[in-house]
């Protein structure tokens, strides 16, 4: 997964002040973008694999809650 850097944002702001084409800047704002698509799935998947499974494997009152809760965080995918 690609890093997510907190300088992106001011990478951007100097790009613009430096005069970049805008193709450049598309470019970086993709990258950005999908940064930050990547990092939520992995924070999705990880939740269904760790904690779901987890209330589901518990069989405790939780596990009930499991699939209202799956799909509200499958929601952001």
């Amino acid at each position: 997964m690609a890093a997510i850097k907190p300088a992106f944002l001011r990478v951007i702001r100097e790009m613009i002040g430096a005069g970049r084409i805008c193709v450049e800047l598309a470019q970086q704002l993709h990258a950005i973008e999908k940064a930050i698509t990547n990092a939520k799935k992995a924070l999705i998947h990880d939740h269904i694999a760790h904690c779901l499974e987890a209330q589901m494997d518990s069989g405790a009152k939780t596990s009930k809650a499991t699939p209202a809760e799956f799909k509200e965080i499958t929601r952001y995918l």
